[in-house]
């Protein structure tokens, strides 16, 4: 395809893309004013071309972002649902893995899926599993830094998270529909109406997504907001009493939630 000529000035960059780009995501707006094709003939079949091909390419990226939200709702549905998403949300960032931060927010409204309250969730989590893939690398707490600790000091520790951990809450099985959907295998009936909350790390190259027991959103959710352990755990026995603090911060270890831990007083 040959390439798009244009009548703005070479110099002004910023203001022929605040012209070019807007219209891109569009199918309604006009054809930029200054847009021509070779030998100064109107472009706005040409436009039209890589308008589409824009549409099309940001689409992509969103069914490569959200794979299992595609695979429950199809293919036709999902396209026309990013479509819509598309117009309402254009890009900001030039890197793709960047776009699509709202979709979940959007699924949540979007009328034509309100019959899969769930489906929201399942993309927060994809949206999750993305981030925490791209998040920093940075060491994750040894598995025997808290024996350094004495043991009547252990209610004081504070626990800095490792950037790539991540908490998706809903009132859903979104984790079992999710994992479910990950895949090509076929999948059998869900009983969706049953809260699950999910955590998703990446304590080395692969990241893991796991379901957190009853008191361990909580949990970890004071821990990374900077509060004490004594008052996290605290927090997680009033939503769950019978909830296991030592077995949790084992496994909350092992995942590679954390990457530090500092006493509050030092």
């Amino acid at each position: 395809m040959q390439q798009l000529e244009t009548t703005f000035e070479r110099t002004q960059p910023l203001g022929y893309a605040a012209d070019f780009a807007p219209a891109l995501t569009n199918p309604d707006a006009e054809t930029p004013l200054g847009i021509v094709g070779p030998n100064g003939k109107g472009a706005v079949k040409r436009y039209n071309v890589y308008r589409n091909n824009v549409t099309v390419s940001l689409i992509d990226a969103l069914s490569g972002i959200y794979p299992a939200v595609q695979r429950l709702t199809g293919v036709e549905f999902f396209r026309a649902m990013a479509r819509y998403h598309l117009r309402e949300s254009p890009p900001t960032s030039p890197l793709l893995f960047e776009y699509g931060r709202g979709f979940p927010a959007f699924i949540e409204r979007y009328e034509y899926a309100r019959s899969l309250p769930w489906l929201a969730d399942v993309a927060r989590i994809e949206r999750a599993w993305l981030d925490a893939y791209h998040a920093l690398d940075v060491h994750m707490l040894a598995a025997d830094a808290l024996g350094a600790v004495p043991p009547e000091r252990l209610a004081e520790l504070v626990f800095t998270a490792h950037p790539a951990t991540r908490i998706v809450r809903s009132h859903y099985r979104a984790l079992t529909i999710f994992a479910a959907n990950r895949s090509d295998d076929l999948v059998g009936p869900i009983e969706a109406n049953e809260p699950e909350d999910t955590l998703i790390t990446r304590p080395d190259m692969e990241v893991i997504v796991r379901h957190l027991p009853p008191g361990g959103a909580e949990f970890l959710i004071f821990l990374i907001s900077g509060e004490p352990l004594g008052i996290a755990a605290a927090k997680a026995i009033d939503v769950c009493p019978s909830f296991d603090i030592a077995v949790s911060v084992a496994g909350m270890i092992e995942a590679g939630v954390f990457s530090a831990i500092t006493l509050g007083d030092l």
